[in-house]
């Protein structure tokens, strides 16, 4: 079969290649005013550049070189955890501790070093792991060169390449159309207008926007950081932020810990260098030990390891996460919208059967439907089952075509069938095609019931072209698909219910036949059909229409879109899965877009998360994971700030008390690692499935306060005590000693408490923390090494018993927060 010719060329032109031709391009033609006025248009050569064409412009640098990021770049991993606010604080103060004090009271500096490496690290790792994901899952566009066609990365096209577009292409570079045919446009992510823009040659088409119908090729006209899309930093596909509480919450704390540190240390340093006549090189010591623990540097960096990881793990699945805190957001969502064609279903469908209407001849059937399978270069998975089951009749000619469209849900072409007879036909939804009430659409209901999908054949009186081509068809015959479900959607499906995450099915399909597929995978409420057209328009109207239901087909691109915009209206958390085009707009304006590895390039690339795989059972682990993160960073977001407010609740009462601030920079580097630093590394990476909630900052600082505030007291008493019980020389030592063993004590069992549920590991982890610090009361070059000695036996045993009552009242206050604060 030969198609209509779309163009006309003109000779081949110097540089163009074999098989160059041109199409006159009218400069003068009005421009979308989104766009800039270009320059006249260079001539389309069908055949595309020749070799020395593009070799040429490669060496004068017309490449478009801009790369494909999946993540940053070393040298903004290396900054981002060198150069913070807290580093830059800490090192300075490390500076002073290695000039003033022995090596022992600097060694929070190193301990600062190791946390920045492990950070700079696990981030690397991160990234190899989603720079190789993103090069497996890159789409590449087909460029012609040298009258032939092939695929190609989108970092080797050249200026003035031939670039091929067909439904769900992205457009990766701007350029003008040379040929369309039927080439529908979406621009939507780059204009705001939602309707797609149908293109003829001499139109142009800018990088960013994506094909929704027909197919064409252009000529690239601008490339690399001259095209559309680079230069809005690709902030209409790829690199939109998710909202992340966890990452939102761990700065507003940062905020007011600062806030808090600047008065309190002002404070300190005055009490120890002016009020007290101390030693200057001790005073200076025991003030930087008094600013550093207020510090909670390790929380930053453990939730930058625990996304990471979470990278890693997930990338040895296939699953490639293009925005770390995607992770956190698919953990918060609690409806998921899901595609059911290419997510329930498999993409592949099979012919079962084909049913004459009004005593169609069989054979003829099996003409139209080769000769339509023939007429349409890039066809969806119904048009290919009817491809593999009909092959091409080679006497009809396709005269004109018009390519399936999700708001038509119809496609259809005119034939010359080699007799001299002309011919229209349409193939799509038969409740589209044909009236309410028609006496084909019972025997199409009886067909959907059963899950299987139903496409009418249907002969047009009107010319394609006709706006009204779908009026008054004549009904040929129903053509029977059967769709694979995919054998792992039922127990996706599953899982989420258990987690009581909402699943609602929004199909552009038959509602009945929809329902049938999810009533086969178990989706709870399968039974709940909604047929799209029916939704009210009023946002609130239809959320509540969605709350009620399940089950929702003949949806239109649009609709799907206003569907997540409804949800989200009603406080939902809302994740849309889907692999073709006419989910791209929902996909764009979901919390979290979750496509298919082998969806069309535009969803891949508005979407935050790939499944690279193709199997919808990833979901799962993506929603454990990041679980796993929230619930465990907020345990040790616990542990940091407890630290915080304890040390800045002492340097006040120190300040107020005007006494020497009670310990030195090596006393609390030993606290910190063992009662946070060690434990919460382990606890951060730690399975966890617990459900993710809500208010990270609330729930975090319900537990630090009173914790923070019941050490600091405890840790002051017992300092003031020692005070009145110690005298003479060493006196100040054994002080610290018996203040640092209460701060110890009442520490390990706020990580006695965070641990829980204790499983054989966490209770041998506690324990190992409390023997290492034993092991340094009792080895004398310990003792020596951190200044700790427990002098005589009345003050030690007075800090235990002391410690053993703010124990008590920790657990007490802790149990009393749930009751009296929920999260």
């Amino acid at each position: 079969m030969t198609q209509r010719a779309k163009i006309d060329t003109e000779g081949p032109e110097p540089g163009g290649g074999p098989g160059g031709g041109s199409v006159s391009i009218d400069a003068g033609a009005e421009l979308d005013p989104v766009h800039p006025v270009e320059p006249p248009a260079p001539r389309f050569r069908p055949g595309g550049l020749d070799s020395a064409a593009v070799a040429e412009r490669i060496a004068r640098g017309d490449v478009n070189d801009v790369p494909v990021r999946s993540s940053r770049s070393t040298a903004e991993i290396v900054r981002a955890n060198v150069f913070t606010r807290f580093n830059a604080i800490i090192g300075v103060l490390w500076l002073i501790m290695l000039f003033v004090a022995p090596i022992q009271d600097s060694l929070f500096g190193f301990v600062i070093i190791a946390n920045t490496g492990i950070g700079i690290v696990q981030e690397l790792r991160a990234k190899k792991t989603l720079d190789g994901l993103a090069v497996i899952g890159e789409a590449k566009p087909t460029v012609r060169r040298d009258g032939t066609a092939a695929e190609i990365s989108t970092s080797e096209i050249v200026l003035d390449d031939v670039i091929e577009l067909g439904p769900g292409d992205k457009v990766v570079v701007d350029g003008v159309v040379g040929e369309a045919d039927g080439l529908e446009i979406d621009e939507s992510l780059l204009t705001g207008e939602a309707d797609p823009v149908l293109k003829k040659p001499g139109d142009p088409v800018m990088s960013g926007s994506f094909v929704v119908a027909g197919g064409g090729a252009f000529t690239a006209t601008k490339v690399g950081r001259e095209a559309y899309a680079h230069q809005l930093a690709e902030e209409a596909s790829r690199f939109t932020l998710v909202h992340s509480e966890l990452r939102s919450g761990i700065s507003t704390i940062l905020k007011y810990v600062t806030w808090m540190m600047v008065p309190t240390s002002i404070g300190l340093i005055i009490s120890q260098l002016v009020v007290k006549d101390n030693n200057l090189r001790d005073a200076i010591a025991r003030t930087v030990g008094g600013i550093v623990p207020m510090i909670p540097e390790g929380l930053v960096l453990l939730t930058s390891v625990a996304f990471a990881i979470g990278v890693i793990r997930l990338g040895r699945q296939q699953c490639l996460v293009q925005e770390l805190p995607a992770i956190e957001g698919l953990a918060r969502v609690d409806v998921v919208c899901l595609d059911k064609t290419g997510t329930l279903t498999e993409g592949g469908m099979d012919v079962t059967e084909v049913r004459p209407l009004g005593g169609a001849d069989p054979e003829y059937l099996r003409k139209v439907l080769g000769a339509l399978g023939e007429s349409d270069p890039r066809p969806n998975a119904s048009l290919q089952a009817i491809i593999d089951a009909y092959p091409d009749s080679e006497e009809w000619r396709c005269t004109e075509s018009l390519p399936f469209s999700s708001a038509r849900k119809y496609s259809g072409a005119s034939f010359s069938e080699g007799d001299g007879e002309n011919s229209t036909w349409l193939l799509g939804a038969p409740d589209v095609l044909l009236p309410s009430g028609d006496p084909a659409l019972e025997e199409i209901d009886a067909l959907n019931e059963q899950g299987l999908r139903v496409l009418l054949l249907a002969r047009s009186a009107r010319e394609l072209d006709d706006l009204q081509v779908a009026g008054g068809v004549k009904p040929t015959a129903l053509i029977v698909l059967e769709q694979r479900l995919r054998p792992d959607a039922a127990e996706t499906l599953r899982y989420f219910d258990e987690q009581n995450v909402h699943a609602k099915v929004i199909s552009g399909d038959n509602a009945v036949s929809v329902s049938a597929v999810a009533g086969k995978l178990g989706l709870p409420g399968a039974e709940n059909t909604v047929d799209a057209r029916t939704l009210p328009a009023d946002r609130e109207q239809m959320a509540e229409e969605l709350d009620k239901n399940a089950v929702f087909g003949r949806v239109t691109p649009q609709q799907k879109r206003d569907m997540v915009g409804a949800l989200q209206s009603k406080g939902h958390t809302v994740a849309m899965t889907g692999d073709g085009v006419n989910d791209v707009l929902a996909l764009k304006d979901a919390d979290i877009g979750v496509s298919m590895g082998s969806g069309s390039e535009a969803t891949r690339a508005v979407a935050q998360i790939v499944l690279l795989n193709n199997s919808f059972s990833t979901l799962p682990s993506v929603v454990a994971e990041g679980r796993r993160v929230i619930g465990n960073i907020t345990r040790v977001a616990t542990l940091f700030l407890v630290k915080t407010v304890y040390s800045v609740l002492l340097a006040i009462l120190v300040v107020c008390s005007q006494v020497e601030y009670p310990f030195l920079p090596r006393h609390l580097t030993l606290l910190s690692t063992l009662t946070i630093g060690v434990p919460a590394f382990f606890l951060a990476l730690a399975p966890n499935k617990e459900r993710a909630r809500p208010h990270f900052v609330r729930r975090v600082m319900r537990y630090a306060v009173p914790g923070g505030t019941i050490a600091a007291l405890a840790t002051f008493l017992t300092y003031l005590l020692a005070r009145h019980h110690y005298s003479g020389e060493g006196a100040l030592d054994a002080e610290t000693s018996a203040a640092t063993l209460t701060l110890f004590l009442v520490s390990m069992w706020v990580l006695a408490i965070i641990a829980r549920p204790y499983t054989w590991w966490r209770v041998a982890l506690v324990a190992a923390m409390g023997g290492a610090f034993l092991l340094v009361l009792v080895v004398p070059w310990l003792q020596h090494f951190f200044q700790l000695k427990l002098v005589g036996a009345t003050m030690p045993w007075t800090a235990v018993g002391i410690a053993a009552a703010a124990a008590a009242l920790v657990e007490f206050t802790f149990r009393w927060v749930d009751r009296r604060f929920p999260a």
